[in-house]
């Protein structure tokens, strides 16, 4: 059995921004339970993680860490959830403050992470054979753990979840967050910084990303973020492994915070809607088509192309709610668009989990229309509530989502190729069509029913993986 140490910034369920919480969240569960390796995790203890769990936590030990000319005391706190144990790392300076991200320092906070969870691995009454570490956050630990070797034989896994973050420093801080010599530079500068995220992709035994045409896109300079000659030199250790999601949390049948629970039933689905209508003041109609948005309004989620159709597409017979927060541009022209169609947009400038299960349970069709996506989870939550994707063919939405052909009768969702607004109201008509003929929307209908992304697979690839590090370890002893 491998011994697997998870590194991440966040994890649900005691803090989450994004999509790589979920990850965290998840996927150690889906190892643990069907690969049968022993999988911990470790992550900062921050302020803005509930007393809820703050209170099942239990002292598990202290030592010092010198960072720059400082000489920190951390200590560590484990908690046991559904057979995983997972350690915070606890740290006044750092890590009490409101949020978990957005300070002027977050790059010297996490280089500090790195070098703690580095320190902790001399402290804890488990020796993992691999560490995985996730996004720049952690990229400094696997350049750590190669250089000063603290586990004989550690092997090391980075996962990029998204090259666009990488973070980047002044390449004078070297000196200030690094007791090594001049050498390891060459490790962790990139344009003449010092980059986290080039720090891991250089230092790692493997490097994922989380979809096979996110692996592929980033080796290419539009999506590369500046990387694509290190990706293109590590080509043969690079690996797209796809995202799952819980399916068991993410289950109309049970979701607590749906009204009308369902497995694939259209019918129940319309009294959702129908709920959902009356809920947000739309007409009640339980035929009229409704599509949703849900997501960060910020540039990357193809925001400007549906400032672009919006108001053309509205002039159609259909309904649209868009749920979410972001950059004031999108927030300010979304409010105003729903002042203007006010029978047809409703626009939600908040998150809330619960508000967006029932959006997922009630719509028709959910918008998605990226720049890039690495893997992109929405989509896949969309397909879990038997709710009709419309995405940009990127990333990992090439990946999960086909295009229906009605021809053929294959396909779970509908999807364009360029960045082009009127592509995008094109194929935004097409699902209209196809829509209002029953035979067509009950054919793709009942490919949606059997889309089913759950961990599993993606567990087993890694699993792979991991005991193929194992088994090199072996291999080199006995040379």
């Amino acid at each position: 059995m491998e011994n697997i140490l998870f590194v991440a910034s966040e994890c649900t369920p005691f803090v989450k921004t994004g999509g790589l919480a979920d990850v965290i969240g998840s996927l150690p569960q889906a190892l643990q339970t069907n690969e049968k390796v022993d999988v911990r995790v470790i992550l900062p203890l921050y302020d803005e993680i509930g007393e809820e769990w703050q209170n099942q936590m239990t002292y598990y030990t202290s030592f010092n860490v010198e960072f720059g000319w400082r000489n920190h005391e951390v200590s560590i706190y484990t908690l046991t959830r559904q057979s995983i144990e997972y350690y915070f790392i606890s740290n006044e300076y750092y890590f009490t403050r409101k949020g978990i991200y957005g300070y002027y320092d977050d790059g010297e906070r996490f280089v500090f992470f790195s070098h703690a969870v580095i320190e902790a691995l001399q402290h804890l009454d488990f020796v993992p054979d691999i560490l995985h570490a996730h996004d720049w956050q952690a990229g400094i630990a696997v350049a750590l753990a190669k250089i000063k070797q603290p586990i004989a034989h550690m092997k090391t896994v980075f996962t990029i979840h998204n090259i666009r973050y990488q973070g980047v420093m002044p390449l004078d801080t070297f000196a200030n967050f690094f007791q090594l010599p001049d050498e390891h530079i060459a490790g962790m500068e990139w344009g003449g910084m010092l980059n986290c995220l080039k720090s891991g992709l250089f230092h790692a035994d493997k490097i994922t990303t989380v979809s096979p045409g996110y692996a592929e896109e980033i080796k290419h300079p539009h999506y590369s973020e500046g990387l694509e000659s290190l990706l293109i030199e590590r080509d043969d250790d690079l690996v797209g492994v796809l995202n799952g999601i819980d399916i068991r949390d993410y289950n109309p049948l049970t979701d607590p915070a749906i009204p009308v629970h369902y497995r694939s039933s259209r019918v129940k689905k319309r009294e959702n809607k129908v709920l959902l209508q009356e809920k947000v003041g739309l007409p009640i109609d339980a035929d009229k088509p409704l599509y949703t948005i849900i997501t960060r309004l910020v540039e990357q989620k193809g925001l400007h192309l549906v400032q672009h159709i919006i108001h053309s597409f509205l002039e159609e017979d259909v309904q649209l709610i868009i749920l979410g927060t972001g950059d004031p541009e999108f927030e300010h022209f979304f409010a105003e668009a729903a002042r203007i169609h006010p029978n047809k947009l409703v626009t939600m400038l908040t998150f809330d989990e619960d508000l967006a299960r029932q959006l997922y349970a009630a719509a028709d069709f959910f918008i998605m229309p990226s720049q890039f996506e690495p893997c992109g989870l929405a989509q896949l939550i969309a397909l879990q509530y038997k709710t009709v994707p419309i995405v940009r063919e990127t990333g990992g939405l090439k990946d999960t989502v086909q295009a229906f052909n009605e021809v053929t009768g294959e396909g779970n969702g509908f999807s364009f190729t360029n960045y082009n607004a009127h592509d995008l109201l094109t194929v935004l008509d097409y699902s209209l069509t196809i829509y209002r003929q029953r035979e067509h929307w009950l054919k793709l209908s009942q490919n949606v029913n059997k889309s089913r992304f759950s961990w599993d697979d993606s567990a087993h690839e890694y699993a792979t993986l991991y005991r193929e590090l194992a088994e090199s370890n072996l291999t080199t002893e006995h040379v």
